[in-house]
């Protein structure tokens, strides 16, 4: 079940950090005639707008290299719990709902006196994000892993998405990751089932 609790781990970041409200997300949307064109509503902003928010914003960063993954889809294990099944299951339900962006370092020692060349590229990232409509929700904050690096975390919202960007330094290895969840499924989630993911 290791795989599965692996590609759940950014999920349960989400959920910590959604505030759940009501609501529910539509992705369908009608060809507007000639007529009523002028006043048409713009189209969704979907999983697909998110992964290229992403993209473009990485690759303007000089991040080409990023992994973006849309959702998950775990595949059943031999030996699985009841429990870990549920699991599954709910991360497949919420695939749809999901963006990920992921990216390593190996070569990024930092210290007081030198700086993470990783951390730098991330804002560039996020300052890039929002250029392209992301509002920063929060303050961002940094935090000390001990004497061996640093934690850091911010939130940014686009249309119904949350973005939860984060930091890791631990010299000598980096990792700069996104979770951007569409708030409408995770405020459907029901108590049991975000329990089962803070698990």
């Amino acid at each position: 079940m290791r795989t599965t609790r692996t590609k759940a781990s950014w999920l349960v970041t989400a959920v910590a950090g959604a505030a759940l409200s009501a609501g529910c997300g539509g992705t369908a949307s009608s060809t507007p005639t000639a007529a009523s064109s002028a006043t048409a509503s713009p189209a969704p902003f979907g999983q697909r707008d998110v992964q290229a928010d992403l993209e473009a914003a990485a690759a303007a960063a000089g991040v080409p290299e990023g992994l973006t993954e849309l959702g998950s889809d775990p595949s059943p294990e031999p030996g699985e719990t009841e429990k870990e099944r549920k699991l599954a299951a709910l991360i497949a339900r919420l695939s749809p709902c999901t963006v990920s962006w992921t990216h390593d370092r190996a070569d990024s020692a930092s210290s007081a006196s030198k700086p993470d060349p990783s951390r730098k590229q991330l804002e560039l990232v996020l300052s890039n994000l929002a250029a392209r409509g992301w509002k920063k929700s929060g303050a961002a904050k940094e935090v000390p892993v001990g004497d061996h690096g640093k934690y850091f975390m911010a939130t940014y919202k686009k249309q119904g998405w949350t973005l939860y960007a984060r930091h890791n330094t631990l010299s000598p290895w980096s990792q700069s990751s996104a979770t951007v969840t569409e708030d409408a499924c995770f405020d459907r989630l029901t108590d049991e089932e975000a329990a089962l993911l803070e698990d």
